[in-house]
C-alpha cells in the first residue's frame, strides 16, 4: 500500500514540472507575439470597463431616458469628451456602458453557438450513419446562407429586439461549430482509447461525453476565440438596421444608426460608438489569432 502511494506520488510529481513548462512555454509564446499581447490588454481594458463603467461614468442619467434638449449636438469639450447626441444625453457615458451591454452579447452567442454546435457535432461524429447524414444535410441547409444574411431574416421573422437578436445570431453561428467538431469527432472515434472504453462496456453516450467531447474542445476554444469580435459586429449590424437593440438602450449599433440623420455637421454621435466597434472587433481578432497560433499545433510549427 505504501509503495503503491509512492509510486502515484512520483508519477504526480514528474508530470507536474512537465505540464508546468508546458503552460510557461505557451504562455511564453503568446506574449512574445505583440499583436496578441496588444489583443489581450484591450480586451482586458474593455472588459475593466464594462464592469466598473456605470459607477463612474460622468452622466449617468443620460445613459437610457434624461433628456436635456438645450445640450442636444454639442460637440466634444472638456465638459462632454464626446459630445451630445440629439437628445442631449452625453455619448461618452453611453458608449462606455455599452460596452458591457456589447460583450454580454459576444459572450451569450458563442456560449450558446459553441455549446449547441459542440454536442451536435459531436453526436454526428460519433454515432455516424443516418445519424450523421440527417444532422450534416441539416448543417448544410444553414451554411449555404452567408451568416450575416442569415441572422437578418431569422431577426426580421422574429421581431426587432435584442433577444430575438441574439436568438438569429445562435441560429446562424452554431453551424460552423458542428461541422468543425463533427470532423474531429471523427478523427477522435477510431483512437485506441476509445475502443479500450467500448471493450470495458461503456455506453455510447458515456464515451461521447467523457472522451470525445473534451479532446475536440481545443478547435473550439480557438474558434470560439476567433469568432466573438465578429459575432459583436453582427449584433451590432442588426442593431444599426432596427432588428437588434431597441430604444433607449446604449448599444453602439443602435447609437450609430441614431447619428446617420445628423451626419456629417454632427460627425461625433456616430463616430465615436464605431470607433468602439472598431477597437473591440480589432482586439478580439488579435487575441484570438494569438490563442490560435498558442493551442493549434500545426500554428506552432510555423512559429
Amino acid at each position: 500500500m505504501l509503495a503503491s502511494e509512492q509510486t502515484g506520488k512520483s508519477v504526480n510529481e514528474s508530470r507536474s514540472p512537465t505540464q508546468k513548462n508546458a503552460i510557461q512555454i505557451l504562455g511564453r509564446r503568446f506574449i512574445r507575439n505583440p499583436l496578441s499581447s496588444s489583443g489581450f490588454l484591450i480586451v482586458l481594458f474593455l472588459v475593466i470597463i464594462a464592469l466598473s463603467a456605470k459607477y463612474w461614468v460622468p452622466f449617468p442619467e443620460d445613459i437610457l431616458t434624461a433628456r436635456r434638449m438645450d445640450e442636444n449636438l454639442r460637440p466634444p469639450s472638456e465638459k462632454y469628451w464626446m459630445g451630445t447626441d440629439h437628445l442631449g444625453r452625453d455619448i461618452f457615458s453611453r458608449v462606455m456602458v455599452g460596452t458591457g451591454l456589447s460583450l454580454q452579447v459576444g459572450v451569450t452567442v458563442v456560449l450558446l453557438s459553441a455549446t449547441l454546435g459542440t454536442f451536435i457535432g459531436g453526436i454526428a461524429g460519433y454515432y455516424g450513419g443516418w445519424i450523421d447524414q440527417v444532422t450534416m444535410r441539416i448543417t448544410d441547409g444553414f451554411l449555404a446562407f452567408p451568416s450575416l444574411v442569415l441572422a437578418l431574416g431569422v431577426a426580421a421573422a422574429l421581431g426587432p429586439s435584442l433577444m430575438n437578436a441574439l436568438l438569429s445570431i445562435t441560429i446562424a453561428w452554431w453551424p460552423w461549430y458542428a461541422r468543425l467538431v463533427r470532423a474531429q469527432a471523427l478523427s477522435v472515434s477510431n483512437l485506441e482509447f476509445i475502443e479500450a472504453a467500448q471493450a470495458l462496456g461503456s455506453s455510447r453516450f458515456r464515451i461521447l461525453i467523457r472522451h470525445i467531447l473534451p479532446n475536440v474542445l481545443v478547435p473550439v476554444i480557438v474558434q470560439a476565440s476567433l469568432d466573438f469580435g465578429y459575432v459583436v459586429l453582427t449584433a451590432t449590424s442588426l442593431s444599426f438596421l432596427g432588428l437588434g437593440a431597441q430604444r433607449p438602450f446604449p448599444e453602439w449599433g443602435l447609437m450609430v444608426s441614431e447619428g446617420r440623420n445628423v451626419f456629417p455637421a454632427s460627425w461625433w454621435v456616430s463616430i465615436f460608438p464605431g470607433l468602439a466597434i472598431f477597437i473591440t472587433v480589432i482586439a478580439f481578432n488579435l487575441l484570438g489569432d494569438g490563442i490560435r497560433e498558442m493551442l493549434d499545433p500545426r500554428m506552432r510549427n510555423r512559429v
